[in-house]
């Protein structure tokens, strides 16, 4: 049994304060000309990353990334989209690839490519032929929905989740806004049998103009999926007051303690943004420690 699911079968639905959440943050970065060194400038070691794919690098670009910063001491579990890759041997090729860099975690996702270029159309597909080659990981990430997806129906969504549970260790879920539908949703997937730990999705302390840049150099394809995907935050940028992670992070920390679920931490969606991403954590860690020693 891995140390995730002995996490959950020891301690089911255990309830994760601001406290909790704070102690166990993960970053995603984007695999850009720049980000090994923003990574090696701006994040420490301890913090866990995952490497994101996009169709015009391919996944090649985002393993190259993932072996380096391994090499620099980093926990990196890279993506891996379904539809991206060709057939059983391309994905025995990858497991032992990064096998053999030490890679101990991966995140699988059905990927956004609008068609397969192979055997695999998702996340499902993919895991089974992983558990078929062996795969040497001892953490497999799915993705979770809390606001469901654009273009799948729910009940898909929720007959795959039970489907990938089994093959997988830890949960990390798209952005959603709402820290009580995340903490619903949580409870709900416990509910109904998926017993992962849950790492939920919110945005680091990134502006709308990082945003637009980042969407100019992810090819046009995949720039708009990525703008259609990211409105609401877009949206957010552009009220007044804009977007703060420090009050969703609280508001998640107030709301999850308030029904059982499985919740664990924070994934943070850095969008390259790492010195100021760092620098908000740093100062989140100092409000928490601050906070327990007034107890």
């Amino acid at each position: 049994m891995t140390n995730s699911r002995k996490e959950v079968a020891d301690g089911s639905r255990r309830r994760s304060d601001l406290a909790d959440l704070v102690h166990n943050i993960s970053y995603e970065v984007m695999p850009f000309k720049k980000t090994e060194q923003d990574v090696l400038d701006h994040v420490p070691t301890s913090v866990p990353l995952t490497v994101t794919v996009t169709e015009a690098k391919g996944i090649d670009t985002t393993l190259d990334l993932t072996e380096r910063l391994v090499r620099h001491g980093y926990r990196v579990a890279p993506h891996l989209p379904a539809r991206l890759f060709v057939d059983a041997q391309h994905v025995g090729d990858v497991m032992a690839r990064l096998g053999e860099s030490g890679v101990t975690s991966v995140f699988v996702i059905g990927g956004d490519a609008p068609k397969p270029v192979g055997a695999f159309a998702d996340a499902f597909s993919l895991l089974q032929a992983m558990e078929a080659a062996n795969h040497p990981f001892q953490e497999v990430g799915i993705g979770g929905y809390p606001e469901g997806h654009s273009v799948i129906p729910q009940e898909a969504i929720a007959l795959a989740l039970k489907q990938k549970a089994p093959l997988a260790t830890r949960v990390l879920t798209q952005i959603c806004f709402d820290a009580t539908t995340t903490s619903s949703w949580a409870a709900g997937i416990a509910g109904a049998g998926v017993e992962l730990p849950v790492y939920v999705g919110i945005p680091g302390p990134v502006n709308r103009q990082k945003l637009m840049r980042i969407s100019a150099g992810i090819g046009l394809g995949q720039s708009a999926r990525f703008l259609q995907k990211q409105q609401s935050l877009l949206w957010r940028f552009l009220l007044p007051g804009g977007y703060n992670p420090t009050k969703l992070a609280k508001q998640l920390g107030t709301a999850a303690p308030k029904v059982r679920t499985n919740i664990r931490g924070l994934h943070i969606f850095t969008f390259n943004e790492l010195r100021r991403t760092e620098i908000w954590r740093q100062e989140l860690l100092a409000s928490v420690a601050k906070k327990d020693d007034r107890l």
